[in-house]
């Protein structure tokens, strides 16, 4: 996934400062208009901030960057946020789908990719099977964008080719349903090589009647993880991902909640731990399985020996971070565990930040 990608060429460059900007934006006119002004804004905070603490000669290449993004950054294409990572060897500009709690500048040794992990934990590639007798289609998809057809040996398929040849059996229900089913088998054996290609899962548009018969002869029906009820009169792509993203956006707020509970049962087995430094010792040592951030969470913090943290209320001091619980969560995910941003408000009995240790 080029996400993941990003997150980790980011996370590999320690050559500081690393200057981390993120905004919300608007996707239309006239409201993208303050877009301009609120990035100018944080663009002039960030070289505040940079030379109060570097000489400007250490510098010159990133406050170059800085100064060149009013004219890099189109706010006719943006998004619902902005993000962007800077320093004298690295310029990387994201636009997401997904808003941010505030808006801020972070300065430290590392950037700051909390957001990115955020937008990662809830970024779905799948299939989409458009299912019918007079035609299947299969697409990729990646949340709500359509990235292509499948077109291969199998996809698309023009119509049920499996029909009854003989005029005397074509009013038999059993010969009709055994074509029908035929048929199905066909296209589920298409998708399962195409799942095994990609390692994606599908979600089904077609009639209750046919997405049922599909479980029924699916040879890996867990490749089937949503249904969408089929509309004859909207078939096109971007309607069809727009219905199929709403189903996908619902099952990633069943699996936070899941989430949640799990860590709740892992209380009584005393594997949750809720003390910021022990949060941080504990991802440091790969013991992070699963990590529960409040979205509107953020603790600055001076990082003391590596292994220690002193809490602040302000990264006003040298060797501070604005964020510390970037770093903490991506020293999960980094090491196999995972890591989920929610604003479900049965966290706050367990607290802003909570890790559920492997041991």
């Amino acid at each position: 996934m080029q996400l993941l990608s990003l997150i980790q060429k980011l996370s590999s460059d320690n050559a500081g400062p690393c200057v981390t900007l993120s905004m919300n934006t608007h996707r239309t006119h006239p409201s993208n208009l303050q877009d301009a002004i609120q990035l100018k804004n944080l663009i002039s905070e960030a070289k505040d901030r940079v030379l109060a603490s570097s000489d400007k000669r250490s510098v010159s290449s990133l406050l170059e960057k800085l100064d060149g993004l009013t004219k890099r950054v189109d706010v006719n294409y943006l998004l619902d946020s902005l993000h962007i990572f800077a320093s004298n060897d690295v310029l990387e500009i994201y636009r997401s789908i997904w808003p941010v709690s505030s808006d801020a500048v972070e300065i430290s040794g590392q950037f700051a990719v909390r957001h990115l992990l955020q937008a990662l934990n809830r970024t779905e590639d799948y299939l989409v099977l458009v299912l019918s007798q007079g035609g299947v289609s299969l697409y990729t998809a990646t949340n709500d964008h359509i990235r292509e057809e499948v077109r291969n040996g199998d996809f698309p398929f023009s119509e049920n080719r499996h029909y009854v040849t003989f005029g005397d059996k074509r009013s038999d229900p059993k010969q009709i349903d055994a074509k029908v089913n035929e048929f199905i088998n066909t296209v589920d054996k298409a998708v399962v090589r195409v799942h095994r290609e990609t390692g994606l899962n599908c979600v089904v548009v077609a009639t209750d009647e046919m997405h049922t018969s599909l479980l029924e002869m699916a040879d890996k029906p867990g490749v089937y993880f949503g249904h969408v009820k089929i509309n004859y009169n909207q078939t096109e792509p971007h309607y069809i991902v727009a219905q199929t993203w709403e189903l996908v956006r619902s099952l990633q707020q069943v699996r936070r909640q899941e989430a949640i509970d799990e860590m709740k049962q892992a209380v009584a087995q005393g594997k949750v731990l809720t003390d910021l430094t022990e949060i941080f010792q504990a991802a440091l040592d790969g013991r992070g399985d699963l990590i529960l951030l409040r979205e509107d969470y953020r603790q600055a913090a001076r990082i003391v020996n590596e292994r220690s943290l002193e809490i602040l209320d302000a990264a006003n001091i040298p060797g501070a971070v604005d964020d510390v619980t970037s770093r903490i969560a991506w020293n999960v995910v980094r090491q196999g565990g995972r890591a989920l941003f929610t604003s479900n408000d049965s966290l706050l009995e367990l607290g802003a930040i909570c890790l559920k240790t492997r041991y």
